[in-house]
């Protein structure tokens, strides 16, 4: 039992809060950037690697992203292996006519041309016969098998000062092995893939089920001017405390003295189009198997208003709280989900003077890991010793005697023998 950890209990609704009081605790602190070390292959969230035929320069596959408040693209972000995920910026050209042929990136192909992808992240063993990839397809520790990377483009007018925004998806998926009588159409696997086999990979996007279909949890993500985006959420990612926070706006024609209407609308605005009704205990959980999904107890706030006659309960803050542990060998630990909670809290609005509802979102993660008795060291050995010094001459001196008194005995039964034989 001193090599594993502690069985972990069941979690039950009326146990969250006091769980939550003795293990809880609230950190925002961002993950420390650390340079990836490279192995023989790609591991989740190393960046790909890229060379440059031309100038033989290795660098890495770069997603574009957007920075600060202003939301302007930032290209020197580097895409994570097996970090699907969209993004959205915005650029800013004082001439969009000279900018359009000038400028790389409005040219489709700067995003592939003179470049390839490495198949496995081995610095000195440059591979050339290679597809480009933002699609890309990989086989376990065989690495990336093939690329595809597609355009959609728009005309737009040619004023002289412009911004346009631009989006940027990459997405990977699973090559399955070809079986005799399998179709080449099954060859891909089309689902999600894995947060870790089987316990949750720190920085994985959570798994989440809706009617049997797998999703990643995400939480609001606002746009440049501080609105909620309608289109690009956040990914949660296990074992990273998170906070959020947007404006929602509200249309006073259809929405004036509608209450449950604006009700309903938050909410929906909080959980997104993908509703999450189950959350993955483990990363490798298949939506197969019930065992492997715990329920997301939710928790809605009262909808009465106080001392209000025009107010209207309304969400405001939702709070994702998760509690995990770590079970198994000490020496190989793998984390699992107990259980999870979304948490909303209320607040009056006032129908007809609010346009702007602001939106907070909360992600914490608990850790209830219960660790095993320290081992205790190697055993001693138990020396029984006399405390006297003197002992051994004691042990000597009371057989010396004892050895006399036993002489004079055996002495005297034969001098009585003796007298009895004579006689």
């Amino acid at each position: 039992k001193l090599n594993y950890f502690q069985q972990p209990q069941d979690i039950k609704e009326s146990d969250f809060c006091k769980l939550l009081e003795k293990y809880g605790r609230h950190s925002f602190f961002a993950p420390s950037q650390v340079q990836p070390s490279f192995s023989a292959f790609y591991r989740a969230g190393d960046p790909i690697l890229i060379y440059f035929d031309s100038s033989s320069v290795l660098s890495t596959l770069r997603q574009p992203v957007k920075m600060g408040a202003s939301g302007l693209c930032v290209d020197g972000n580097p895409a994570g292996f097996l970090d699907s995920k969209s993004t959205s910026c915005t650029r800013i050209f004082a001439n969009l006519s000279k900018s359009c042929i000038t400028d790389p990136a409005l040219d489709a192909a700067s995003y592939y041309r003179d470049f390839t992808v490495l198949k496995v992240p081995i610095n000195d063993n440059i591979v050339q016969s290679m597809k480009v990839i933002y699609e890309i397809e990989f086989s376990g520790t065989h690495g990336i098998q093939s690329v595809s990377v597609r355009f959609k483009v728009s005309n737009i007018s040619e004023n002289s000062g412009s911004s346009l925004q631009q989006h940027f998806t990459l997405h990977f998926w699973v090559s399955a092995p070809i079986f005799p009588g399998l179709l080449p159409s099954l060859t891909l696997s089309h689902t999600l893939p894995r947060s870790g086999n089987p316990g949750y990979i720190t920085g994985a996007p959570l798994l989440i089920a809706n009617s049997g279909a797998m999703q990643h949890m995400s939480i609001l993500q606002s746009e440049g001017d501080g609105s909620c985006s309608q289109f690009l959420r956040h990914t949660v990612q296990f074992g990273r405390n998170m906070r959020t926070g947007c404006k929602l706006s509200l249309s006073p024609i259809l929405e004036e003295s509608n209450c449950s209407y604006i009700q309903q609308k938050l909410y929906k605005a909080f959980q997104g189009m993908n509703r999450a009704d189950d959350l993955a205990i483990t990363g490798s959980a298949h939506s197969t198997q019930a065992e492997e999904w715990t329920t997301i107890l939710i928790q809605n706030c009262s909808v009465q208003a106080v001392n209000c006659t025009s107010c209207c309960m309304v969400p405001v803050t939702l709070e994702i709280q998760i509690l995990w542990t770590k079970v198994g060998l000490l020496s190989n630990p793998q984390a699992q989900i107990l259980g999870a909670r979304y948490f909303y809290q209320c607040h009056p609005l006032k129908l007809l003077s609010t346009s702007r509802v602001p939106l907070t979102t909360v992600v914490t993660f608990t850790d209830m890991t219960e660790w095993p008795e320290p081992p205790r060291g190697q055993p001693q050995m138990h020396w029984k010793l006399p405390f006297d010094i003197f002992f051994p001459f004691k042990v000597a001196l009371n057989l010396e005697r004892s050895y006399r008194g036993d002489l004079a005995g055996y002495f005297l039964l034969i001098l009585i023998m003796s007298i009895i034989l004579c006689f």
